[in-house]
């Protein structure tokens, strides 16, 4: 599957490669953002073009995704070597680079 991850950084306005990618987004923006207004909408938004069990699987992925990420920068935890190399093309193209949490990621030699 090809997927344009541009779209995580707003470079985007289209569903990227996934089906109702751009619904998506933004709901993971709203929830991020903590905006229960917008978190209420996209919610019903997305429920109206996915089953109940996708969504139960995206705003798991969310909530999963969002605990492991504070866990790791709260303890520092950097970014193995093995995990830095298979993501290192992925991570430039998200521009992960801009978020303090970084800093725990290991330079490229």
């Amino acid at each position: 599957m090809e997927v344009d991850l541009s779209v995580v950084n707003g470079d985007a306005g289209s569903d990227a490669g996934v089906e109702h990618g751009a619904r998506l987004v933004a709901f993971v923006e709203a929830v991020m953002q903590g905006d229960d207004a917008a978190i209420e909408r996209e919610r019903r938004e997305l429920l109206a073009v996915l089953p109940a069990e996708s969504f139960v699987d995206a705003a798991a992925t969310i909530g999963a995704f969002n605990i492991v990420d504070r866990v790791a920068d709260a303890t520092g935890i950097a970014l193995d070597e093995m995990l830095e190399a298979m993501s290192s093309d992925f991570r430039g193209k998200l521009k992960l680079e801009r978020f303090a949490s970084a800093a725990n990621t290991r330079q490229a030699k």
